[in-house]
């Protein structure tokens, strides 16, 4: 169990790093050196210093979407098995625990957004609401997956120790089709490129800045937290899936997870350099083929793995 807390905390405390790694691959791909590694934690040490400002056609809902969205980012990563270990939380069905607290913290965001009075940010809150939606449904085609193999709906029975080399071995060809539809919903759900772009500042392309044009502040801090955690839950996931191994020797075992997480994060930077923002009618087509994919592996499990 410390184990697992100590895991926890440095998975909050490492996440603004791990995202910096973004950064320095687009940099490099447009000939740049690039920010710091440490970049993230400057921004957020100077949000937490600074003052929130509101407007008066706020409510208490305002404030209360930051600090939501970071509670339940924190709290999914302690259901998460952190570099193969067992989670601080496990029980049978916590997937589905999983992907109601990841809603209520889109629900809260969703709502601060829209007490603004802003048509700005209520045109990213319905982007928000829409896209997700389709990842939803591909998420849960992905459950059904894993359940056909293993039985559990907990993600310890996934991602601990050698359970997830196990799904290769059970699995391989179907998992390849897995890989990559997480991978899109691990953009769409983060609003990354192609889906959209964390870069830009025009609010008509926009879906999570937009959310948080008025969030300043402590406020703000809080909300590039939840998501910098937000996105290494979905890393995490991703990073077992691509290198399964576990070992006996933990200092290894974590080594291998660290470099999984870093493939993902720099296939990301790579991702977003050398495609565009698609248009946003062309976005749930992209979306939809995490469904497709996620459909027809679990149809080949159910067919051919008895």
């Amino acid at each position: 169990m410390i184990k697992s807390i100590i895991f926890w905390l440095l998975a909050i405390l490492l996440a603004p790093f791990f995202s910096a790694i973004i950064l320095k691959i687009k940099a490099f791909f447009g000939g740049k050196k690039g920010p710091p590694l440490l970049i993230n934690y400057y921004t957020l040490i100077k949000l937490f210093k600074k003052g929130s400002v509101y407007s008066t056609s706020t409510t208490p809902m305002f404030k209360l979407g930051p600090l939501v969205s970071l509670c339940s980012a924190i709290t999914v990563l302690m259901f998460l098995p952190i570099g193969g270990c067992q989670p601080i939380f496990s029980f049978s069905g916590d997937v589905l625990f999983v992907l109601y607290i990841m809603g209520l913290g889109r629900f809260f965001t969703i709502a601060a957004a829209m007490d603004t009075a802003s048509p700005f940010e209520g045109m990213g809150a319905a982007r928000e609401a829409y896209f997700p939606i389709i990842c939803e449904a591909a998420t849960f085609m992905i459950l059904i997956f894993f359940y056909r193999l293993t039985g559990e709906l907990q993600l310890s029975a996934y991602f601990t120790g050698s359970q997830t080399l196990g799904l290769w071995q059970s699995a391989g060809a179907p998992l390849v089709f897995i890989v990559f539809a997480f991978f899109i919903i691990l953009l769409t759900e983060n609003s990354r490129v192609p889906v959209d772009d964390p870069a830009t500042h025009l609010e008509l392309t926009m879906i999570h800045e937009v959310m948080v044009l008025d969030h300043s502040g402590p406020d703000l801090g809080l909300i590039e937290l939840g998501s910098f955690c937000k996105l290494f839950f979905y890393s995490t996931i991703v990073s077992r899936l691509i290198l399964p191994f576990g070992a006996e020797i933990t200092g290894l075992s974590f080594g291998l997870y660290i470099l999984g997480l870093v493939i993902v994060y720099m296939a990301i930077g790579v991702t977003e350099s050398v495609m565009a923002r698609y248009r946003m009618d062309k976005v749930p087509q992209f979306v939809l083929t995490s469904f497709a994919l996620a459909f027809f592996a679990t149809i080949i499990t159910m067919e051919f793995i008895r």
